[in-house]
């Protein structure tokens, strides 16, 4: 199957008229029965069910085609990045990281880079903490993380880049806001938001909080959607300081615990990319002139 092929059957899918998805690709009818019956043959199953009103997505062919579209939208995402790869740069580096605050100041660090490597791309790729498979793949050059998450991994090197605490996190009109420092017994008979990928270390915080005191939980899907429920006045959290987005909008209290995050870059041991180095090399002396700067 093809990219036209693809198109035809994302347009047939759409307009469910075979001689309206023809006029829509320019092509004629004749030719977009055969390519859909081509692509059926090689699928070996029907995309679509024909009748004399026109044609629908057999259960079959809607899963195929929700997953077609996904493809689809991700061929155009590489073509863009090749277009504009291939207009300006000669090489790439590429970093996975889960938020953008976690590396407050990759942006500073990209922009010194650039003053040396103009022909070189720096790519942030945003995902889960807990799924390196991309970087594992090779797929990426450089990947945030902890020690105890990839410190035997066979073939990487972690680079320290700076150590995070853990906060507090309430709204501004909280009474815990006016805290200079919390500690767990602050939290009692408090609504604590727990869960949400929370990493080892967190997650043994929390369950420590949980048997020590009386204090209500919940279970909170992810970081956004607890910061949400906190402005909702549903309970509280904690959270490591490279979390913080700067906003100003809640207050982030230091939390009395023994827990922290150290905070690496991990790299593959064969990228001995002199590029590479250099700008590690940067993030990490930004990290070291900057980061009391940082609620981390």
């Amino acid at each position: 199957m093809n990219t036209k092929q693809i198109d035809y059957i994302l347009e047939l899918a759409q307009t469910k008229n075979f001689n309206r998805a023809a006029e829509n690709l320019f092509i004629s009818q004749s030719t977009l029965t055969y390519q859909i019956k081509e692509v059926e043959k090689e699928l070996k199953f029907m995309l679509f069910e024909r009748s004399g009103k026109g044609a629908v997505l057999t259960p079959a062919g809607k899963q195929f085609v929700t997953t077609l579209k996904s493809i689809k939208e991700q061929i155009q995402r590489a073509i863009e990045q090749g277009q504009n790869f291939s207009r300006k740069y000669s090489d790439n580096i590429t970093i996975g990281m889960p938020v953008r605050s976690c590396l407050y100041f990759l942006p500073q660090a990209i922009k010194e880079f650039h003053r040396k490597y103009v022909d070189i791309s720096i790519t942030p790729i945003f995902n889960n903490f807990y799924h390196p498979e991309e970087f594992l793949r090779g797929n990426q050059d450089i990947l945030f993380t902890f020690d105890n998450e990839m410190k035997h991994v066979p073939d990487t090197r972690l680079i320290h880049l700076y150590t995070s605490k853990i906060y507090l996190i309430t709204k501004k009109d909280d009474e815990l806001a006016k805290l200079k420092t919390a500690k767990i017994s602050d939290l009692k008979n408090r609504t604590l938001m727990i869960g949400g990928g929370s990493p080892p270390q967190l997650k043994a915080l929390q369950q420590k909080i949980i048997n020590s005191i009386n204090i209500d939980y919940f279970n909170s899907e992810n970081h956004d959607t607890t910061i949400t429920n906190i402005l909702a006045d549903k309970g509280i959290c904690l959270t490591p300081g490279f979390f913080k987005d700067y906003t100003n909008e809640l207050a982030w209290i230091p939390f009395e615990c023994e827990e922290d995050f150290k905070c690496y870059l991990c790299i593959h041991s064969s990228d001995r990319r002199a590029c590479l180095k250099d700008f590690i090399d940067i993030l990490q002396n930004i990290y070291k002139e900057k980061s009391n700067l940082l609620e981390l």
